[in-house]
């Protein structure tokens, strides 16, 4: 079986499960949108601080959800010895990997969109150039993705995971939350040459993640 075959099957296993648990539509997305509310109330719109802040808001409401998706990804796997499955399945654990990267990454990339259309309808804001904010988004996805999953194996078997994810989580992927909003902001004001570096960065960030996380996922995975 071919390396992108297996993770296929991976991806569509999560996302089988998901859709009949339908946790990211009853729990997840609710969580962004209430986030995306207070900092509503939180910040006077009458004086442009929510317009000005608003793609950092929409990435720090993306990275809270995130945790929320990656801490599901592999509490599907705790239960009745799925994870003991997975180890005994015979799949490259690079291919594990990438399909539980992809099905986090496609969960995001959908609740994403629902948050994008709260932040124009609550903030006032215009997103002027969209090709750079897209690829943007897309690329900051998936490095949230690679780096929660090689985390979250990483604490899968411990008591306290869910806590222990957010610490470990947040500050490896703050080079994500500056990019992807300094992106964000330039795309918004219609300036696109200002935002394709910061693209190529998290583009960057995103193909490290997702490589470091093929390396040493399956020795995470033995030991976990």
């Amino acid at each position: 079986m071919t390396l992108a075959r297996a993770a296929l099957l991976v991806t569509g296993k999560d996302l089988r499960i998901e859709r009949r648990a339908k946790v990211t539509s009853s729990q997840i997305l609710p969580f962004g949108a209430i986030v995306l509310v207070l900092f509503a109330f939180a910040l006077d719109p009458d004086r442009g601080v929510l317009e000005r802040a608003a793609p950092g808001l929409f990435w720090v409401a993306v990275l809270l959800v995130s945790l929320l998706a990656v801490s599901r990804a592999f509490a599907i796997e705790v239960e009745h010895g799925a994870r003991d499955g997975l180890r005994l399945s015979g799949l490259d654990p690079a291919a594990i990997f990438l399909g539980k990267t992809f099905a986090v990454a496609l969960q995001l990339l959908a609740l994403e969109v629902v948050l994008t259309l709260g932040v124009v309808l609550l903030y006032d804001v215009s997103l002027r150039s969209l090709l750079p904010l897209v690829l943007a988004t897309v690329a900051a996805t998936v490095g949230i993705a690679a780096t929660g999953i090689v985390y979250g194996v990483l604490t899968v078997g411990l008591r306290l995971r869910e806590t222990l994810v957010p610490l470990l989580v947040l500050p490896v992927v703050t080079p994500v939350l500056l990019g992807a909003s300094r992106a964000w902001e330039a795309s918004a004001v219609g300036a696109p040459g200002e935002a394709w570096p910061w693209v190529a960065l998290l583009s960057a960030f995103a193909l490290l993640a997702v490589a470091g996380g093929m390396l040493c996922f399956g020795t995470l995975l033995e030991e976990s």
